[in-house]
């Protein structure tokens, strides 16, 4: 991907990250209420959502679901949400602001997104340091993770439903 491309997508991702963690900061327990949805209920979704999300970076194949190749949605679905902004961090958001306030949990918003968009910014030079082998094996090492992780929501979700 060019870098004026590369620079638009993270911008996208690191905008739509902070404004999905820092709505359910604030209003997470009212979007859910709202909806009828449970904590467990969300996690299940979006462990299936990640999950996905493994097993297409495990097998190679395009992202299904917002059609081919990289476009403006690519930076909501899947990189903004489920993977930046999933269900673990915005379950985490919501119980910080509960438990520590809106200033504490802001902050460790920002500090985390600030994080990501230094990674994301110098993601082409890490690309060039690890080189095209290398960043194939960091996808699919990482991609095991997700799915991991995946299963862990959705078994915690199943578990605290049932």
């Amino acid at each position: 991907m060019e870098s004026t491309r590369r620079a638009q997508l993270s911008k996208t991702v690191i905008i739509t990250s902070t404004a999905l963690l820092f709505a359910f900061a604030i209003a997470g327990s009212l979007i859910f209420a709202v909806f009828g949805i449970t904590f467990s209920s969300f996690m299940v979704a979006g462990g299936v959502l990640l999950f996905i999300v493994a097993i297409e970076l495990l097998t190679g194949g395009g992202w299904r679901f917002v059609g081919s190749g990289i476009s403006e949605e690519t930076g909501i679905v899947p990189l903004a949400f489920p993977l930046l902004a999933g269900p673990g961090a915005i379950t985490a958001v919501i119980i910080s602001f509960e438990s520590t306030g809106l200033v504490v949990t802001l902050f460790s918003i920002s500090i985390a997104i600030g994080i990501t968009y230094l990674i994301l910014k110098h993601a082409e030079r890490l690309h060039r340091v690890i080189g095209k082998r290398g960043s194939l094996i960091v996808k699919r090492v990482f991609a095991i993770l997700i799915a991991a992780i995946a299963i862990e929501y959705i078994v915690d979700g199943i578990r605290a439903l049932f």
